[in-house]
């Protein structure tokens, strides 16, 4: 029984036994494809732990597609980018304006240069050697991925490894709200841990899909810092299960779980802006029939 189906059936039963519903009368933001209201479940507050050192942490209930969740994942960390006709998915067509755009959001804010740090040319290269940094009186400013990659390479007990795509004075900006928000990391020994924040979550459509983006996030930045992947600390405000998907999860819970499926990186690759999804690797990956046509709130 891999671990992640044993954490996501006990956040589901969490939700499903002490959550919290939405007031008949409340105002509801989301709405379904037919205009009705998209009423939850909720739960305040989840915090779930893995060990990637022990497994990936991949749900065998169903599968989750590693590859583009990955793919999302470098499109917002590595490229940077808020067009989504850089991304090889669907997934944020309904955000994007006619040019492709989703705002000042995402892959915009990480992008962004803003980060001061002391540091040399010398050292920037390693973390980025074509980006062309400008180094006045040994201080530069970085984006914050080659902000978290040069601290953990050079300042690994700083308690400030930190990214955050929640820019208040942005928001007004952005088409969409960022869920996973911020980012922390932490050195200890070879181990490298992450901590992931995220305000609101959909249990059904994204849980297991954020926590193998990230898990493969945090693999890829101790690949290219030395370090071993440890930790990731996935904590959630707001848990919710939307009342079209109950009997989706309820189904869920009763199915048989399978062994975690080993997922590695290529080991040759040595700066983070060099992989891409073929340097994913997936093997013995056996898991539950995909749900098909489940029915996403706006």
């Amino acid at each position: 029984m891999s671990k992640a189906d044993k954490i996501f059936k006990e956040t589901c039963k969490e939700i499903l036994n002490y959550g919290v519903y939405d007031l008949p009368d409340s105002k509801i933001r989301p709405k379904w494809e037919d205009g009705s209201d998209a009423h939850t479940i909720k739960k305040f507050g989840i915090v779930n732990e893995y060990d990637l050192s022990e497994e990936f942490p991949a749900i065998t209930l169903r599968p989750t597609a590693l590859k583009t969740a990955m793919d999302e994942i470098l499109w917002i960390w590595q490229k940077c980018s808020n067009n989504i006709h850089e991304l090889n998915s669907h997934i944020w067509d309904q955000w994007a304006d006619e040019h492709g755009l989703i705002g000042k959001a995402y892959g915009w804010q990480v992008g962004n240069k803003f980060q001061t740090i002391r540091t040399t040319k010398e050292k920037l290269e390693k973390v980025h050697p074509n980006n062309n940094y400008e180094v006045i009186d040994e201080t530069a400013k970085v984006n914050q991925i080659d902000y978290i990659i040069h601290e953990i390479m050079f300042n690994p007990n700083s308690r400030r490894i930190i990214g955050n795509l929640y820019n208040i004075e942005d928001l007004d900006s952005m088409n969409l709200h960022p869920c996973c928000y911020s980012i922390t990391f932490d050195v200890t020994n070879d181990t490298l841990n992450l901590l992931l924040n995220q305000r609101s979550n959909d249990v059904l459509v994204a849980n297991n899909w954020n926590v193998a983006q990230y898990a493969i996030l945090l693999m890829m930045i101790a690949q290219v810092t030395n370090k071993k992947p440890g930790k990731l600390i996935h904590m959630i405000a707001n848990a919710h299960i939307y009342d079209r998907h109950i009997d989706i999860i309820k189904g869920l819970i009763e199915r048989t779980e399978f062994k975690a499926p080993r997922v590695s990186l290529n080991k040759e690759i040595t700066n983070f802006y060099d992989f891409t999804t073929k340097d994913l690797i997936v093997e013995d990956y056996y898991h539950g029939d995909q749900i098909k046509n489940i029915p996403v709130a706006e």
